[in-house]
């Protein structure tokens, strides 16, 4: 998943939190690796590998109404829900010590959940945020307002951050991005078809009922005038797609240029007040975006921004607000847009939200009890493996030139490995914590956040830092470090077991090292060299054949239904499909040179082919609500999980030889149509 306006990373997977390999749950003695009793035998591997891998347990394990899917990893995240919930019971019972993490952690809970004191406080945790805004009387009012929540980590109209120049990693800069939108993409509100129709509609309403919770005086005007205020600036949004590509979103400009392409916005005088010093230039992701909404500042009335602005904080903390806040929320975004039936325990929400405001914190208590060192060790032999056999495939390359491979080689040598969790914590003894207001906390955790950020200007670039937390179980590449990430999270059944055959775990973690190493030469990744950088190191014909290679990938994606008429989107997923397409076929290939991958011997019957691609199919294993599926679609690079298993198969020789796929089966393309790039 592409984060490219935070933290430049590509994400193999969604962001679970998850125990490590020491975590709770069953031990690998406890359970088959690859349980036959999942598979269905009435389809056939060759029309259907996901369904015939999985159907038995996607028929036996519908969706709970807490979820708006179902399968792998959601098991594997109640283990980690056991684990963390008994981390945090404990640290709510430590003596009161501000400095000591395991307190700060316990209190941050404890407020989460005190509902009690959250419904008697209502909306009051915002007063002196909403009294700001109503006591705006112009423009330069209003561009403190918007200058003062963004160092509150608020973050109205645009987003702000800092992150290494993508032209010059050695540094850090300002970065602006496009924002600004209460539905989750600018396609919601263009796109015809009668879902999104239907959601608009939706949203709408909803816009009126949490204005009518928040007592403003006429809120069907109201909420017509944010929708109208929102749809031009999607109008003016790039879109996901437009996005994949870097060089669109390197805009630099001096201060002085920036402040002429939005007339009215001074935007020296701005980064005053957002706390930023000393710098002269920025880097903006949509400059037309900003040129729009500068030109709304000046030319919409001010009562409409006030409106705009003191909706958006109250949407934006809703989930840490009084039950009817929640709820209201919950009812739109979890269950109209995502299918969600009914909310997640409150203990499960606010674990998360501790995750993710001192995530650090909390994974220096996890890794303490849950992540063994040998965990580290075995995982380290195993993307040792994996990049050396990546370097013999790029060596075989009969469509790259002697001169860009010996570019990508370097690259692929020179990737930092970090496993496990940080060498260094990060410093959280400027955050205050109170036991006893949620809202409170998570504004102060929000404001810290952007204090640490803007910090990093004037400063050299820190390569140590992490940007997922350790129970994460996800894992990713970030092109300016050029670093590939396993969080302690991610090493445990079913991507890695101590115990399971070569093939379980190439066909798991192995497919996971390898996807992320692909990252690195992706259609975003490939445009950045060996230190980081974006800049164009391909020969033009080779960086033609690369495209000619992708085209296939797009064209394949495209071509698939998800929904009556819905299709993946090839050209957003493409990253991510290349990814998944190279991953697989280099852990194929580092198998085959363990004992097992040589032998033939069989374990329940399969080969130790057959197990590969079973374990590669089992991680994808998952039943999803159609309005999940449908909201995806838009906003998710990765394709759905059929066909992010399914998919890379089909172009796999190998694995039409392991299931005996044929012409004629569902599956099966012509080996002339079959997409190979890695």
């Amino acid at each position: 998943m592409s984060l490219k306006h935070t933290l430049l990373v590509s994400a193999a997977l969604l962001a679970f939190g998850m125990p490590g390999y020491a975590g709770g749950g069953n031990t690998s003695a406890d359970r088959k690796l690859l349980d036959p009793a999942n598979i269905d035998k009435s389809v056939r591997p060759g029309d259907n590998f996901f369904m015939y891998a999985n159907g038995a347990w996607l028929k036996n394990n519908p969706i709970p109404p807490t979820e708006t899917r179902w399968g792998s990893f959601n098991e594997l995240q109640e283990n980690n829900y056991a684990a963390l919930h008994a981390l945090l019971n404990e640290a709510m019972n430590v003596k009161a010590d501000k400095e000591n993490k395991q307190w700060k952690v316990g209190a941050f809970y404890k407020s989460g959940m005190d509902e009690e004191a959250i419904n008697a406080a209502g909306l009051s945790p915002l007063t002196p945020v909403l009294k700001r805004i109503a006591s705006v009387n112009d423009v330069n009012g209003l561009l403190r307002e918007i200058a003062t929540q963004h160092t509150q980590g608020i973050a109205p109209i645009f987003s702000f951050y800092v992150a290494p120049d993508d032209k010059n990693v050695t540094r850090q800069m300002p970065q602006i991005f496009q924002g600004g939108l209460g539905l989750p993409d600018r396609d919601y509100y263009f796109k015809q078809d009668a879902r999104s129709e239907r959601i608009r509609e939706q949203y709408r309403n909803y816009l009126v009922q949490m204005l009518k919770l928040m007592k403003d005086e006429n809120p069907e005007a109201t909420a017509r005038q944010i929708y109208e205020m929102e749809t031009r600036l999607a109008e003016a949004s790039m879109t996901r797609v437009e996005m994949r590509d870097p060089y669109k979103l390197y805009n630099k400009f001096s201060l002085n240029d920036l402040s002429r392409q939005t007339p009215g916005v001074d935007w020296t005088r701005l980064f005053e007040m957002m706390k930023v010093k000393g710098q002269d230039s920025v880097i903006v992701g949509q400059p037309k975006f900003l040129a729009t909404a500068a030109g709304m500042i000046s030319s919409m009335p001010l009562q409409a921004w006030k409106k705009y602005l003191a909706f958006h904080v109250v949407n934006d903390m809703a989930p840490y607000l009084s039950s009817e806040f929640d709820e209201l929320r919950f009812q739109f975004y979890g269950k109209t847009l995502r299918g969600q039936q009914e909310q997640k325990p409150r203990w499960k929400r606010v674990l998360s939200v501790v995750d993710g405001s001192v995530g650090e914190l909390l994974g220096q208590m996890y890794v303490e009890k849950h992540f063994q060192p040998e965990a580290k060790e075995r995982m380290l032999t195993l993307v040792n493996n994996l990049q050396q056999t990546y370097a013999d495939r790029i060596n075989r390359l009969d469509w790259m030139s002697t001169t860009t491979k010996k570019k990508a080689l370097r690259k692929l040598n020179t990737f930092m490995k970090k496993i496990g969790y940080p060498d260094k914590w990060k410093d959280y003894s400027k955050l205050r914590i109170v036991d006893n207001n949620f809202a409170v906390n998570i504004l102060a955790a929000s404001e810290f956040e952007y204090d640490y950020n803007i910090a990093k200007l004037g400063r050299p670039v820190d390569k140590m830092e992490w940007g997922m937390t350790p129970p994460t179980v996800n894992a990713y590449y970030n092109p300016a470090f050029n670093e590939i990430v396993f969080p302690a999270g991610i090493l445990q059944y079913p991507f890695f077991d101590f115990v399971a055959d070569d093939a379980v775990n190439y066909g798991g973690i192995g497919a996971v090292i390898g996807h992320e190493m692909t990252h690195g030469f992706d259609d975003q990744g490939r445009q950045y060299d060996a230190d980081g950088n974006l800049h164009d190191w391909w020969t033009a014909e080779d960086a033609k054949k690369f495209e000619q290679k992708a085209n296939v990938v797009v064209k394949q994606f495209n071509e698939y239904t998800v929904l009556d008429t819905v299709h993946v989107n090839g050209e957003l997923t493409l990253g991510e499909n290349l990814a998944d397409l190279g991953g697989l076929a280099i852990a194929y290939e580092a198998f085959k040179k363990t004992p097992q991958g040589k032998s033939t011997q069989t374990i329940d019957g399969f080969t130790p082919d057959q197990r590969f691609f079973l374990s590669w199919a089992q991680v994808w294993r998952a039943n999803t609500r159609p309005e999940e599926m449908a909201s995806r679609i838009i906003t998710d690079p990765h394709s759905p999980n059929e066909w992010r298993c399914n998919g890379p198969l089909s172009n796999m020789q190998e694995f039409y030889n392991a299931f005996n796929v044929k012409p004629g089966d569902k599956m099966y393309r012509p080996a002339a149509e079959r997409a190979k790039v890695w």
